[in-house]
This record gives structure tokens, sequence and C-alpha cells, in this order.
């Protein structure tokens, strides 16, 4: 049981929202992007990714580089497809777990992610009955409109100042044993997420 907490921070990817990334890549070869396929599954596209998750360039500029390095004339609507592939879905079970902690706790999302994967999250995703995004999370922490990135400690220090939190009331959960690690040296309780349903398991108290 997970005691004293009044404050839960949840990442997105690997947490919340299950990921493909062969999916993704499957999808840019799909659509004639076999040498962005390859940047991808080698990871050697990680300044472009960075940018976007920074927010240091917009849609456009992503869809043309995309294009640029792939060598390939895909449609702004192909590669917004093939891109978001690589997210799965969030499970109604998360999604009622989520709801129920609200009741009993001040939920927030905090994510290294992009406009485009934003987008699909939140408008394919976390909508459930009538619940929307609002109805999960008190705040929403996005890096691309922060223009900060786990796990720099900033953008940690920030999240606590922007919602009035304390860090010893706090735990994050994220699938990044390095982010867990920036956020326990700012004396945030943390949690380690291996499996993308391990926090399910999780026993909260108020």
């Amino acid at each position: 049981m997970i005691e004293s907490v009044k404050n839960i921070i949840f990442d997105l990817g690997n947490v919340l929202v299950d990921l493909d990334f062969q999916r993704c890549i499957r999808a840019f070869q799909e659509i004639g992007g076999t040498d962005i396929a390859e940047i991808i599954a080698d990871g050697t596209a990680e300044s472009l990714f960075l940018d976007t998750e920074l927010g240091h360039v917009d849609v456009a500029e992503f869809y043309n580089r995309v294009r640029k390095l792939g060598k390939n004339e895909a449609t702004d609507a192909q590669i917004l497809w093939a891109w978001n592939e690589m997210l799965v879905g969030v499970s109604v079970e998360k999604k009622q777990r989520l709801l129920a902690l609200n009741a009993s706790h001040n939920v927030f999302l905090l994510s290294n992610t992009n406009d485009m994967h934003w987008q699909k999250c939140a408008n394919d995703f976390f909508p459930y009955l009538h619940f929307g995004v609002k109805d999960y999370f008190q705040q929403v922490f996005l890096s691309y409109e922060m223009h900060l990135k786990k796990p720099s400690l900033e953008i940690f220090s920030e999240v606590l100042s922007a919602a009035n939190i304390r860090a010893e009331e706090t735990i994050f959960i994220d699938d990044s044993a390095e982010n867990c690690q920036s956020a326990a040296s700012l004396g945030i309780k943390t949690f380690h997420n291996v499996n993308v349903n391990d926090w399910l398991a999780l026993d909260f108290k108020s």
C-alpha cells in the first residue's frame, strides 16, 4: 500500500497508453517510407523526435522532415497515420481506475510527447462514456508545450510549482528508471512501471 500520497503524476506512454513501435515501422513501410522506417527502427532519428517533443518544430515541419529523411512523397495524412500507429490505445480498466483515483487524489499527467500523439490520445483514446481528458487529470503537462523534457529536474520542479503540490506528498509513475531517479532526487515518491499494466496493482491510500 502506498500511503501519505495526495498527488499522483502519471506518464503517458507505456503507462496509460500501450505502444507498439513495430506497428509504426510497418505503417511507414506501407506508405513507401522504408527509409524512415529504418531510421525509426535503429534510433537515428533522435534529433527529429527530440525537436518535436520539445515543441521546436511544428507539425508541418515534422511532415517535411519525415519526407526528407525518408526520401518519399507521402502525404501529410499518410505520415500522421503512420506516426500515430505507434499508439495502441488506453484500456477501459485504466480509464475507470483514473476516474476512481481522481475522486480521492489529485491526478496529473506529465509526458514527453508531441502534438500529433497527444491529439490522438485526447481525441480517440481517453473519451469514455461522457468522460474526457479533463475528467481524469486536474492538469496535463506536455513536453512540447513546456519546451522541457524528462528527465530534466526543471520539468519536475515546474510541475510541482504549477500544480502547487509538495514533493513528499506526490508519487510519479513512469516506465523510465532514469525519469524516476530524477523525480526522486527532488523528494518525489516514484514507481518504475516496468510493464505497461504494473501500476494497476498499486493500492493508493490518501
